[in-house]
């Protein structure tokens, strides 16, 4: 089974946690996810199943879209709602346009310090194993892009923001960093994924509505057609015998795409079959070769 869907990973569980319950009811070994959520966040998780987990290189710095809250007046050593209070809780008194003003400073290129619970590695050893132990976490700051971050509200010490950011960047960060210039201390209160790359919430499916398709026999319901994947790269169709050197390596003539330097390639309408790469005029290589079954329903387990 080859294929893409979307979960709306429910708050509590970690990401890989959603990825072994996605195993247990597709029945199948292999699911990756596309980029990680932290325990209490919700929203956009995308899932790759069987050979389509190679697509995974192709969403590392994939831009992301999120709705949250920040809570003021008492950080955590976790910098969410999931960690341990540091210090006295402090009474707050900013109003919408002070927040949104420190808001600005966050915008753009800036340099921003890993939280100590994170996935983060320190001489190869994950930040957050660490930091539970309570061992030093040595981290570096890093530069991440925040392209978007607006204030949408203020209801007493809650600020709710939506933010678009590249890749890397970390939201419990920019709250802590917020109290800290506040002088009262913040942490992420709640945090959604609403987009990822080009999948967003319109497209996302419960691990409960996954369940029932599944004993339902409807399981190419909830995947991603696959000429919507990787939109930056143009689809192709390969005849039969150009599709048989892509699977086996070979590099092709595509004339129809001589402009293109990545294209997807495909045999028939839904079977993704490669990944390819322009090397010469209209010469093109496989970059990744994907397998060429297709996704199939499963046997319905009522």
């Amino acid at each position: 089974m080859n294929g893409v869907l979307i979960i709306d990973k429910p708050a509590g569980l970690t990401s890989h946690d959603v990825v072994n319950r996605v195993r247990r009811i597709l029945q199948q070994p292999s699911v990756g996810h596309l980029g990680t959520l932290d325990p209490l966040a919700t929203g956009v998780l995308p899932l790759v199943t069987g050979n389509l987990t190679r697509l995974a290189q192709f969403y590392g710095a994939s831009e992301k879209t999120y709705e949250g809250v920040i809570r003021f007046g008492f950080a955590t050593d976790t910098y969410d709602s999931d960690g341990e209070v540091q210090g006295p809780v402090q009474a707050v008194n900013v109003s919408l346009e002070q927040i949104r003003v420190l808001a600005s400073r966050f915008a753009g290129l800036i340099e921003q310090m890993p939280p100590p619970f994170s996935a983060k590695k320190i001489k190869g050893v994950p930040a957050y194993k660490l930091a539970r132990k309570h061992q030093e976490v040595a981290l570096k700051p890093v530069q991440v892009e925040i392209k978007e971050f607006e204030i949408l509200g203020l209801q007493g010490d809650q600020a709710s923001f939506r933010a678009r950011v590249a890749s890397g960047t970390y939201m419990r960060s920019i709250a802590h960093d917020m109290g800290r210039q506040l002088g009262c201390g913040a942490h992420l209160q709640s945090l959604r994924r609403t987009v990822l790359g080009e999948f967003d919430l319109s497209q996302a499916h419960t691990l409960e509505e996954l369940d029932g398709v599944c004993k339902a026999g409807t399981i190419d319901e909830v995947f991603i057609h696959p000429r919507r994947l990787l939109p930056e790269f143009p689809c192709v169709t390969a005849s039969e015998d150009a599709a048989a050197l892509i699977r086996n390596g070979r590099a092709v003539n595509l004339p129809e795409l001589s402009q293109a330097r990545q294209v997807k390639v495909f045999a028939g309408q839904r079977e993704l079959i490669a990944i390819a790469t322009r090397i010469a005029g209209t010469l093109f290589r496989p970059r990744i070769v994907l397998a060429a079954e297709p996704v199939r329903q499963l046997a319905s387990r009522k």
